[in-house]
């Protein structure tokens, strides 16, 4: 195995277990490792610290996986680590109202890299590192002795894995094509998904519980969802008695799919209008038409992707949030969300009292949303913690 070795005094993070090691902490590599190949880490004494997998063009230089010297990095240890996650998920599926979740978890389920998401008996995979993909074929032995999917799909089109020389993959890995729509449950909630060409990986369930939570408050409500995307929001709102939901996206396929949603829960359609429309545009527009609601969800992709685009972020998320607290009616409920990992929460809040102080108007924080159990975080690794939110009351 070969050896990376350590800047003297770049050790303090692996000692804690912080997964990443990035390039500029290296003093020197012993040999020639191919990218993905699983190395020895030492210190800058030689001292062994910890076992990694290696890539020479990413910024995370390496990316650690065990600490233990004596422990082998074999095939049973990644399907030790896939059967760990998956029973971590058994009380999220455990009510019969929900069959859709986050399986794995990349760095927070220590498969760095590696993201699975169930959609019923279907899984949809996102492959982000060398390394994972190296394994993957013992990973989805390990997925069908599990669960005996239908389908295996690998939906792996993010950009991020061009940073570790990797292509794009958008192919069925195991098991028959999955239909057109795949019918999924979440929150006694129907969702036809279309995994092979949605957005990642196909629905986002990172805001389960956040949905349920808000349509405590929808009952009789006028309701405005914002990135509505396929209608998580919008059709929580509904099953829980709102008056009216207006749902805005830019995406064409995302608006089809939602209305059909709306079909497919037998949801009075005559009370629902989509709008296939830039967000920030059409809030102008509601605001020029002096239009008012009892309940806005603001859930915006993500605007700042490092540290660096922090300030750029935090003026593009005062904006967005100023015009929706504008539309509310006095009393009003805003929902908003960051899923920017650069973002923490006193940060979002402070961005939060600058937009209500631009509208002209008193705002209480309610409650704070967060990603749900089945995104655990990591306690060596924070950044793991990338979904928050503020539920706001506006007078």
């Amino acid at each position: 195995m070969i050896d990376v070795v350590l800047k003297k005094g770049k050790e303090k993070a692996v000692l804690q277990r912080h997964p990443w090691v990035f390039s500029g902490a290296i003093e020197h590599v012993k040999g020639k490792p191919v990218n993905g190949e699983v190395i020895r880490l030492l210190d800058g004494k030689k001292a062994f610290l910890a076992y990694g997998f290696y890539n020479d063009q990413s910024r995370v230089a390496v990316r650690l996986l065990e600490w233990d010297e004596n422990v082998d990095i074999n095939d049973e240890w990644f399907r030790q680590k896939v059967r760990m996650a998956v029973a971590g998920r058994a009380d999220v599926l455990s009510d019969g109202q929900t069959d859709t979740c986050r399986l794995i978890f990349s760095e927070s389920d220590y498969l760095p890299g590696l993201i699975v998401d169930k959609y019923a008996d279907n899984l949809a995979v996102q492959v982000l590192t060398s390394g994972i993909q190296n394994v993957m074929p013992v990973i989805i032995d390990e997925l069908n002795n599990l669960l005996k999917p239908t389908s295996i799909f690998d939906k792996s089109d993010a950009t991020s894995r061009a940073h570790e020389g990797l292509e794009t993959s958008n192919v069925l890995l195991a098991g028959t094509n999955p239909p057109e729509l795949v019918m999924v449950k979440e929150n006694g909630i129907t969702y036809g998904i279309n995994i092979a060409e949605g957005q990642k990986s196909g629905f986002y369930c990172d805001q389960r519980d956040n949905r349920r939570i808000l349509a405590h408050y929808a009952k009789g409500k006028n309701v405005l969802d914002c990135f509505c995307y396929t209608g998580g929001f919008s059709l929580n709102a509904f099953y829980n008695g709102a008056a009216s939901v207006t749902s805005v996206d830019s995406s064409a396929l995302a608006i089809e799919t939602l209305q059909e949603n709306i079909r497919l829960n037998k949801f009075e359609s005559e009370k629902h209008t989509a709008i296939k429309s830039d967000v920030n545009a059409q809030l102008r527009k509601f605001r020029d038409e002096e239009a008012k609601f009892d309940i806005i969800v603001l859930d915006p992709p993500k605007y700042a992707p490092s540290r660096s685009a922090l300030d750029r972020a935090s003026r593009a998320y005062k904006d967005l949030n100023r015009i929706g607290i504008q539309l509310l009616n006095s009393g009003g409920l805003l929902a908003t969300f960051s899923c920017s990992g650069a973002m923490d929460m006193e940060t979002f809040k402070q961005v939060l009292a600058w937009a209500a102080l631009d509208a002209g108007k008193q705002v209480q924080f309610i409650y704070q949303f967060n990603q749900p159990e089945d995104h655990p975080v990591r306690a060596s690794f924070p950044e793991g913690e990338y979904l928050k939110g503020l539920l706001c009351r506006v007078w």
